[in-house]
């Protein structure tokens, strides 16, 4: 009887996820590229579905459909992507093959030398700034801090696109954004569909030796950011960061990675459904500060549903203020060098996580205790949590709430003060996720 239910479940939740694909697409409109098919056109003008996840509240979020047709774009270059994201007009860009941040305008490929201040120099920065010379008491500071800064900058005017409000942005089969960041930054009613977004990284970190007992180092430049905006869908894309040991300097490692998905400074009404994260430290943060006097309290809400967390570090998410609903979503918790495990569930001040039928593969030396951490927040709401050690089997049902109490003081407790109202379709029992989330979730599993 419970493998029929299940299977009833999973059936009902293959039907739902697949139920953006339209029974008789529209022909392309009038005016808009030729080359994008039926489904091309009628995934580009697809808004998110009434009552799925927490962007759907408020006024929803329809992106770029109603665009003209002379704002429906197919881009196959910088230039070209930067140009057709400006204005907060309706607009749909659709991405072909892969577009490289470091793209110059001649269309020769820049490296990081080529947006290098003329007074920057990094073994000058390494050897002015030692713990040993500089000390351990105060930031860096002068002429090279500030040519470093002026690189930073130069950095940004390349690689890190600043989208308008009203963006449908969807990628055609294979469309990749390489070395490129999506910085929304005001900008309202946004869709993200279809993408591999990958190796977002920072020319130019700094170094902070006041940043925990040791020091660290520090970069910009998440793969996509969301600030101060409203009503985002980040739908079927995948965030990968190659798998590569940075070099150390003063003991640290040279972190030249940020967050992949990061939303911060009042965003809200944000969900993100069927993406891939892979092979990253820093996955997704939501809220960048514990101070409440920034505005956040109230915001932050966002809904996390059938994604892949796979080889991560940390923030898987890691929460502050919002009410964050994370369901169906599927963890494999082994992590290959040089990423190191630290948690998933990061329970921030103020925050309200409620995480139901979740399913994780832990290998035989993860401790589940470990996949909460407590930054500061009260209580997560946990219900039908299953887990799978040493990769094999069918998994069980395990409470991580309880794991984490057992060996932690103080105790988080298991009532988040809410509950998820905004979910479209049944939500699977956990030992379904892995099945669901392998067919659906990812870039190229939309049919365009």
């Amino acid at each position: 009887m419970q493998n029929r239910k299940l299977i009833a479940a999973l059936a009902a939740a293959l039907v739902t996820a697949g139920a953006g694909i339209p029974g008789s697409p529209a022909e392309a409109g009038a005016g808009e590229p030729s080359q994008l098919s039926p489904l091309a056109t009628w995934y580009g003008r697809q808004a998110l579905p009434a009552g799925d996840g927490w962007g759907s509240a408020g006024a929803g979020t329809t992106g770029g459909a109603a665009a003209s047709p002379d704002q429906v774009y197919v881009v196959t270059s910088r230039a070209e992507l930067t140009d057709a994201l400006r204005g907060d007009a309706p607009k749909i860009v659709f991405v072909q093959g892969t577009i490289d941040g470091f793209e110059g305008p001649a269309g020769a490929l820049l490296g990081c030398d080529d947006l290098a201040d003329p007074a920057y120099d990094f073994d000058d920065y390494l050897a002015t700034f030692d713990p040993e010379v500089w000390g351990r008491e105060t930031e860096p500071a002068g002429p090279l801090e500030d040519a470093r800064v002026r690189s930073m900058r130069n950095q940004e005017a390349q690689t890190v696109l600043k989208p308008g409000s009203n963006t449908t942005l969807i990628g055609l089969r294979g469309a990749t954004l390489l070395h490129t960041t999506l910085l929304f930054n005001e900008a309202d009613n946004v869709i993200i569909r279809n993408l591999t977004i990958r190796d977002a990284f920072d020319c130019f970190p700094q170094w902070d030796p006041t940043d925990g007992d040791l020091g660290n180092w520090n970069s910009n430049w998440d793969y996509v950011s969301v600030r101060r905006g409203t009503n985002f869908w980040i739908d079927h894309n995948t965030f990968v960061t190659p798998n590569v040991e940075p070099p150390s300097f003063f003991g640290r490692k040279f972190e030249t990675y940020d967050g992949l998905l990061d939303i911060t400074h009042t965003a809200d009404l944000v969900t993100i459904s069927h993406n891939v994260f892979r092979d990253h430290d820093k996955a997704v943060l939501i809220g960048s500060t514990d101070n409440p006097g920034g505005g956040d309290p109230g915001r932050l809400n966002v809904t996390l549903r059938h994604n892949l967390f796979d080889g991560l570090g940390q923030r898987a998410p890691r929460v502050r203020f919002g009410q964050v609903d994370v369901y169906n979503n599927y963890y494999r918790i082994p992590v290959a060098a040089p990423f190191e495990y630290g948690y998933s569930w990061g329970v921030g001040v103020e925050s309200a996580i409620y995480a139901e039928n979740n399913y994780f593969s832990l290998s035989a030396d993860d401790d589940p205790a470990t996949v909460i951490a407590d930054w500061g927040g009260t209580a997560i709401t946990e219900r039908g949590t299953w887990a799978r050690t040493g990769g094999s089997g069918f998994g069980r049902p395990v409470s991580l709430l309880d794991a984490y109490n057992a060996v932690s003081d103080p105790a988080l407790g298991d009532d988040a003060g809410w509950t998820p109202q905004l979910r479209r379709g049944p939500v699977l029992p956990a030992p379904g996720v892995p099945v669901l989330v392998g067919l659906f979730a990812g870039a190229d599993r939309l049919p365009i």
